[in-house]
C-alpha cells in the first residue's frame, strides 16, 4: 500500500496530464482551461496517496481525516462545474471514471496495483463522485434560484415606479409633467416586461449560464440618465452623475447595464451612508466605457474585496460576514460586464469610500442575443 502511494507521489504530473488529456477528448464540455479543468482533483490525488500511506488495509478508512479531507474537494469540485458552461452530471461522472482509468493503468504499469489498493481507489473515488454529483446538483439549483430570485426583486423597483407616477397624476396638471409623469411610467413599465422575459429565462439556465443578453447600438449615456433619474426620486440620499461625454454610442444590452448601475446604486445606498451623496461617474475612452459609483460609508474589507463578486462565496468562506447579503446582485454584474468583453473593479477604504467600477467594451459584440456565463475565476 505504503509503495502505491509513492507512485502515486512520484508519478503526479503524469496522473493529472493524462488524466487532463483524456477528459478533453472524452468530455466535450471541458473545453476550459487547464487550471479549471484539474480544479480540486490534484488535492484528491495527495489525499488518496496520503491514505495509503497511512493504512495497509481498509478498515478505518472512513473515519480517516485525510477522507473528510476527499470528501470537501469533492463537494468543491462539483460546485466549481455547476459555473462551467455545458456541464452535466454525467460528465461530472465520466470525469471520476477517467480518472480512476489513469490512476489504474499507472499503479499496474508500476507493479504495485493490489487488491486492497484497488478496494482503496474504489471506495474514495465512488464517494468522491457522489458528493461531487449532488454538489453539482445543488448548486445548479441554488444558482437557478438566486437568478429568479433576483430578477424577480428588480422587476419590484418599475413597478414601483409606475406606481408612484400614476398615482401623482392628476387631472390638473399641466402637459409637462403630465406627458414626465406619462413617460417615466411607460418606461418603467416596459423595463418591467423586459424583465419578466429574463425572469422566464432564468428558469431553463444550464450550468455555467447566467441571463441572455439582447446586444444592439444604442446611447449608453441615455440609458444611465435615465438611472440617474429615477434613482434620484427613489432614495432620500442625492445622486450625483457625472459624465464626460453627452452622447456614447456602442454595442450594448441596455437593459443589462440599467440593472448593473441599479443594483450598484442601490447597494450604495443600502450599505453606505445615509447622509452622504451617492455618485454616477461615466468615462469615455476610446473602444470601452468605465462605469464607477461611489458611496461613503464603511468599507467592504479587503479581505473580502476578492470574493465578493464570487457566485455561490458560501463554499469558499464560511466567515464571508455580509457578504451573502450582497446576494446575486454583484456576481451578474460581473456577468454582464464580462458578456460586454470587459471586467469589474472594487476600492474600498475608510478614508476615500467604495467605488464599483465596470468596463464596458463599446464593440465587444455584434447585435443580437447570446447566453451570459456566470464565471468562477478570479479575473
Amino acid at each position: 500500500m505504503r509503495l502505491a502511494a509513492e507512485i502515486i507521489k512520484q508519478n503526479s504530473n503524469r496522473i493529472m496530464d493524462d488524466w487532463e488529456r483524456a477528459v478533453k477528448l472524452e468530455i466535450e464540455a471541458s473545453n476550459i482551461s487547464s487550471l479549471a479543468v484539474r480544479n480540486q482533483l490534484p488535492n484528491l490525488l495527495d489525499d488518496i496517496s496520503e491514505i495509503m500511506t497511512r493504512y495497509d488495509d481498509f478498515k478505518g478508512i472512513h473515519k480517516h481525516e485525510e477522507y473528510r479531507e476527499i470528501m470537501k474537494n469533492s463537494l468543491d469540485h462539483g460546485r466549481h462545474r455547476a459555473t462551467s458552461s455545458h456541464y452535466t452530471v454525467k460528465q461530472i461522472l465520466k470525469e471520476y471514471v477517467v480518472f480512476h482509468r489513469v490512476l489504474t493503468e499507472i499503479l499496474i504499469e508500476h507493479s504495485v496495483y493490489t487488491k486492497e489498493v484497488g478496494i482503496i481507489l474504489k471506495y474514495t473515488l465512488e464517494n468522491a463522485m457522489l458528493n461531487s454529483a449532488s454538489s453539482f446538483s445543488d448548486s445548479l439549483q441554488e444558482m437557478r434560484e438566486k437568478l429568479v430570485g433576483t430578477l424577480a426583486h428588480d422587476i419590484r423597483t418599475p413597478i414601483s415606479t409606475a406606481y408612484f407616477a400614476l398615482d401623482i397624476l392628476h387631472h390638473g396638471d399641466s402637459e409637462e409633467r403630465f406627458q414626465n409623469l406619462k413617460n417615466m411610467g411607460m418606461k418603467s413599465l416596459e423595463k418591467s416586461l423586459e424583465l419578466l422575459e429574463g425572469l422566464l429565462d432564468a428558469i431553463s439556465v444550464q450550468a455555467g449560464e447566467g441571463i441572455t443578453l439582447n446586444f444592439e447600438e444604442i446611447d449608453l449615456v441615455k440609458e444611465l440618465k435615465w438611472v440617474y433619474k429615477e434613482a434620484s426620486q427613489i432614495f432620500t440620499n442625492e445622486i450625483g452623475f457625472k459624465c464626460d461625454s453627452e452622447k456614447i454610442t456602442g454595442i450594448f444590452d441596455g437593459t443589462a447595464v440599467r440593472r448593473v448601475i441599479e443594483n450598484l446604486v442601490t447597494n450604495a445606498v443600502k450599505y453606505g451612508s445615509h447622509s452622504t451623496p451617492v455618485t454616477i461617474m461615466v468615462e469615455d475612452k476610446d473602444d470601452h466605457v468605465i462605469i464607477k459609483v461611489h458611496n461613503y460609508g464603511k468599507p467592504i474589507a479587503r479581505k473580502n474585496q476578492s470574493e465578493i463578486f464570487k457566485f455561490l462565496n458560501r463554499a469558499r468562506s464560511v466567515q464571508t460576514g455580509n457578504l451573502e447579503s450582497w446576494g446575486m446582485g454583484l456576481t451578474l454584474v460581473k456577468s454582464v460586464a464580462q458578456a460586454h468583453g470587459g471586467k469589474v473593479g472594487l476600492e474600498s477604504d475608510e478614508e476615500h469610500g467604495t467605488t464599483f467600477s465596470i468596463s464596458l467594451g463599446k464593440k465587444s459584440n455584434s447585435p443580437g442575443k447570446i447566453r451570459a456565463e456566470l464565471n468562477y475565476s478570479e479575473n
